[in-house]
């Protein structure tokens, strides 16, 4: 979980603050979408993505740590069993916010938090594989165009011939 901000937190102590963000990522996970203030929503998104980093991982210390923050076994099951096997493709990113209109009540500002759960675009895996192909090329050109020993030799000789090619043609063209 992130370091609790110092200052007020959402709704009181550090501890209420914990046990809110409990809750509402097993609502997400629950029905992979919520509806809650912008604050929250954006305190609630590292822990969220921090738990399906290890819902990912699928061992049993990561089903232990999950459990410690979710607390129910149904949740964490459906995390790891369904929701991780989607985001096993996908490096980051798993969750979205999205502003609505704000609270009629209060007017204070609302989101949209909800699971990612459309594959990673075949457009963006071409593009990573071109990037990573223009990568390995770039490097191989360098390693090419790097001179060897001869190679610099030959140059250095070439260059002490033109040097001294050079103050003849400047006689010849001061004659002329």
């Amino acid at each position: 979980m992130p370091t609790p901000s110092k200052g007020p937190r959402l709704g009181g102590s550090s501890a209420h603050e914990k046990l809110m963000l409990a809750n509402l990522a097993t609502s997400l996970f629950e029905h992979e979408s919520i509806r809650t203030t912008e604050n929250r929503a954006k305190r609630l998104r590292p822990l969220a993505e921090k738990l399906i980093t290890l819902g990912k991982r699928g061992d049993l210390h990561a089903r232990r740590k999950v459990m410690e923050t979710i607390g129910r076994k149904d949740i964490v099951a459906k995390l790891f069993e369904d929701l991780a096997p989607k985001f096993a493709e996908r490096p980051g990113g798993y969750t979205r916010i999205t502003k609505i209109a704000n609270r009629k009540g209060d007017n204070a500002p609302m989101a949209i938090i909800e699971l990612v759960l459309e594959p990673v675009s075949p457009k963006q895996a071409v593009v990573k594989e071109a990037e990573t192909a223009t990568k390995t090329a770039a490097k191989k050109d360098e390693k090419a165009e790097e001179p060897t020993v001869e190679e610099t030799e030959v140059a250095q000789t070439d260059e002490e011939a033109s040097v001294e090619d050079a103050p003849e043609s400047k006689e010849s063209a001061d004659k002329e």
